[in-house]
């Protein structure tokens, strides 16, 4: 790797997206759980 080349890092827009995305996935994970809970009773 040169020292010329760009950073391995995603541009800050993609990881405000990234982040987004594994926030959703995690309400989303836990809205599963409890629906899954309350169709169970």
């Amino acid at each position: 790797m040169l020292w010329s080349d760009p950073p391995d890092e995603p541009p800050e827009e993609l990881r405000e997206v990234q982040a987004k995305l594994r926030r959703l996935g995690i309400v989303l994970a836990v809205a599963a759980v409890l629906v899954t809970l309350l169709l169970a009773v």
